[in-house]
């Protein structure tokens, strides 16, 4: 059997995209791997150039963006390996980060899902691990909560030197351990795009699978590239899918409470940018973020449809495997 299988993600990041398959094509050594691209009906010449330059990636077409958690699963239902390896197509994977990390799971058989280091670009540390969502960390500032808490809220604002349990990693590289998936299910399809890792690190907490983070193995993670092509639909799906998670994880109790606070929250942050308007120029970062509040106000007033995010609302389509 194969030992990892890689499953990447793309919508519109063919440079990035192609950044990601050469260094994962000159820096995984001793394990054996197929990859699989899955686009979600890119319009920049992704997949084109996937088939030409990287013959050997199994490349799966959708002719439509079906979402993060869906592109994942058609992929993870074709693929072979021992260990699933699920990656962001902004990521520059470091020379023997799969493998150290394989290592750490197949020394401990109980992890179900491991992440490591991630990078910016000059080398600085990013947040790889990620609690579970509550009130707490939805309402007040999670910087904070890593500051004054760092035991129970880890950042990388204390750096950490051995693999430790945590609650959740941080999607844009986990590895996953078949047997823990074939018991607990694929990533829940609910979430177009965000949570969707948070939701299914819970469900392997649950089931009595480890979530492990070994920051010995680092790679580079170039954020948020697919989302920042369309930044104010991007927040909009944020915002549905930490609704999603906790009608599905909370009371409905809790549920009410976030929707208030958060709404008192963003009247706050516009009330504050008003404000400020006249002594900003247009274009400003400032206004920028008035813009961004008042949509997703204005998405609040007309009932939180689906097809406000990321997530338009269409019919379910065939996928194209080549």
């Amino acid at each position: 059997m194969i030992d990892v299988s890689i499953v990447i993600v793309n919508w519109n990041t063919r440079e990035l995209l192609k950044q990601c398959l050469d260094s994962v094509c000159e820096n995984i050594t001793r394990v054996s791997y197929e990859i699989y691209v899955v686009d979600n009906a890119s319009t920049d010449g992704s997949e084109a150039m996937v088939a030409r330059e990287f013959p050997r990636v199994k490349l799966i077409r959708n002719s439509a963006n079906l979402g993060f958690a869906r592109a994942n699963n058609i992929a993870m239902r074709a693929a072979g390996g021992r260990f699933l390896l699920l990656l962001n197509s902004d990521t520059v994977i470091s020379k023997g980060a799969i493998a150290g990390l394989m290592k750490t799971m197949e020394a401990d058989p109980s992890i179900g899902i491991a992440g490591l280091q991630l990078l910016n670009g000059d080398g600085s540390l990013q947040n790889s691990i990620c609690n579970f969502p509550s009130l707490l960390t939805e309402l007040t500032n999670k910087s904070l909560l890593r500051i004054l808490l760092p035991s129970r809220y880890p950042g990388k604002e204390h750096r950490i030197r051995h693999p430790v349990q945590v609650d959740a990693i941080i999607g844009s590289c986990m590895m996953v351990r078949r047997e823990a998936v074939e018991q607990v299910g694929l990533l829940d399809e609910d979430f177009f795009f965000f949570f969707e890792e948070t939701d299914w690190c819970l469900r392997m907490r649950r089931a009595g699978w480890k979530v492990v983070f070994d920051p010995r193995y680092a790679i580079f993670h170039l954020q948020g590239k697919s989302a920042a092509q369309v930044n104010v639909r991007a927040r909009i799906e944020y915002w549905r899918s930490r609704y999603t998670y906790f009608a599905k994880h909370h009371s409905t109790v809790s549920q009410y409470a976030l929707r208030t606070g958060l709404l008192i929250r963003l009247l706050i942050s516009m009330a504050g940018g008003a404000a400020c308007l006249a002594m900003l120029f247009k274009g400003s970062a400032r206004c920028d973020k008035l813009s961004l509040n008042a949509a997703i106000f204005y998405w609040h007033l007309k009932g939180c449809p689906a097809d406000g995010g990321l997530a338009a609302q269409q019919p379910l389509v065939e996928t194209d495997n080549a």
